[in-house]
């Protein structure tokens, strides 16, 4: 059965999704942009199976609150709220909907943050090694560090113990590219994500939308993972 899908957010990555959309069985039924008192109506009356919002950061909280009153699930994918996600998961848990959010929908990225803490763990002080983490990105990007350049600190930081700093680059079109760099005084170990074409992030989306759809609860694309791998730790 297709996939019926609102989206907020018209920006390039919206674009994209729609593109691919029927690509993967899916279909946007509806396209907002900034929401307007006429939206929460309009949302209802999509009949829409899961929501995504590529929106900007000061509407997630609203976009989050009609998707919750329309009982549809939703899939977050912008950065730069962190200080109402927890507003947005109690409120789900509350109405007893379903939320996913991942500042980065890229199934290979979420792959990459298992690999990191892995080698966060092994690649210790005690062995000589400094971490750090440096990303990439495109010079209209807002945030920095990004949001998954916050992730992997922190998967760093609690395997280590101790903060890892992140450097940021913002230049020309790079879509992402994510390092973990772990040096000791005569050898260097790096891994590296990188996102070739912005599509990866439209298809990650829409792959979690689809994961959504029968779902009860908080997840992110680290949950999308596991289950479809049967990666039981991350």
């Amino acid at each position: 059965m297709t996939l019926r899908l609102v989206l907020f957010g018209a920006g390039r990555l919206g674009r994209e999704i729609i593109a691919l959309a029927p690509q993967r069985d899916a279909a946007v039924v509806a396209t907002f942009g900034r929401a307007t008192p006429a939206t929460t109506a309009l949302v209802q009356a999509a009949r829409a199976d899961v929501a995504i919002d590529v929106s900007v950061a000061e509407a997630v909280p609203t976009n989050a609150a009609m998707c919750i009153a329309a009982g549809i699930p939703v899939v977050i994918g912008v950065t730069g709220w962190d200080t109402g996600e927890a507003r947005v998961v109690e409120a789900v848990t509350t109405a007893r909907g379903a939320v996913l959010i991942a500042p980065n929908f890229s199934v290979g990225a979420a792959l990459f943050s298992m690999a990191v803490a892995d080698a966060a763990q092994r690649f210790t002080a005690l062995l000589g090694f400094d971490a750090h983490i440096v990303e990439t990105h495109h010079a209209a990007k807002k945030d920095a560090p990004s949001g998954t350049a916050r992730r992997l600190a922190d998967v760093v930081s609690r395997s280590r113990g101790t903060a890892v700093p992140v450097t940021s680059v913002r230049v020309g079109h790079v879509p992402g590219v994510h390092t973990l760099l772990l040096d000791a005084p005569f050898e260097q170990v790096t891994l590296t994500h990188e996102a070739r074409d912005r599509r990866v992030f439209a298809d990650g989306a829409l792959l979690a939308a689809s994961w959504l759809r029968t779902r009860t609860g908080a997840f992110t694309m680290d949950d999308v993972v596991r289950d479809l791998t049967g990666i039981a730790d991350a």
